[in-house]
């Protein structure tokens, strides 16, 4: 056996009462989907439940998310996700695949990637968003859990906005990676990072100012179109987590 398959797919459609309908909420395996309660007018919510421990050396997973037009969709996790080395060697996998149509909200805020010691992660989002689109991408990541090494860790983030790429960025750490992640022009010895992209229509005629935010933890730039990118670092990510919010907060 070489490790674990598992897919999860959601689909949101409006309901025709000025709420959000999920008539796709599949999961398999390790993952698992949960509906919950909108906090927001008009939204529906979703939880992603880690069924099992991982993702594990090995393992191929994939999350797909198509938010339909006028939709309003909240995706979160139960908890955080600890990718881990396991009894198979090899890289594992985990591809996020986001689609979100004209006139279309998503708020994809999962809880953190914890990247444990002697665990080989790749992982890939690419997220589509068609012009009038709207969304809040949070995407955190620890190196190592309290007082260990952190494993190889691989993250690249592609951003589409009206068919145009705005974005595509990887990062690599830990062992194995590129000499430097460490360094003071990558890391600087800090053991979180955290990105926050934001799709709004009105940034295409009003794009936001670059700036530095948290008092230098976190930097704020516009990507081309509707968009905007903010990166953040953080010695662990109870800070990580403060730094992103008082950046969401400040864009508005």
């Amino acid at each position: 056996m070489d490790g674990v398959e598992a897919t999860a797919r959601l689909r949101a459609t409006p309901d025709g009462r000025g709420g959000t309908a999920l008539p796709v909420l599949e999961s398999d395996g390790p993952l698992a989907l949960r509906r919950t309660r909108g906090e927001r007018e008009g939204e529906a919510k979703a939880l992603l439940v880690g069924a099992m421990s991982g993702p594990l050396g090995g393992d191929r997973f994939r999350v797909e998310a198509d938010i339909e037009t006028g939709a309003r969709l909240t995706v979160g996790s139960a908890a955080a996700t600890i990718a881990l080395p396991g009894q198979h060697k090899g890289e594992a996998r985990y591809d996020v695949r986001l689609t979100v149509h004209e006139g279309a909200e998503l708020r994809w805020l999962p809880e953190p990637l914890i990247s444990a010691h002697g665990s080989d992660l790749y992982v890939t989002t690419r997220v589509d968003a068609a012009p009038g689109a709207r969304l809040v991408f949070r995407e955190e990541q620890v190196l190592g859990r309290a007082g260990e090494e952190p494993g190889r860790l691989t993250s690249r983030l592609t951003l589409t906005a009206g068919e145009r790429t705005v974005l595509d960025q990887e990062l690599a750490c830990g062992p194995g990676a590129p000499g430097g992640w460490d360094g003071p022009a990558v890391l600087g010895g800090h053991r979180a990072v955290g990105q926050l992209l934001v799709v709004r229509p009105e940034f295409a005629d009003t794009p936001v100012p670059a700036r530095i935010l948290a008092d230098g933890a976190a930097s704020v730039v516009p990507l081309s179109g509707p968009a905007a990118l903010v990166t953040a670092l953080a010695p662990n990510g109870l800070v990580l987590r403060r730094v992103l919010d008082e950046a969401l907060a400040q864009l508005g």
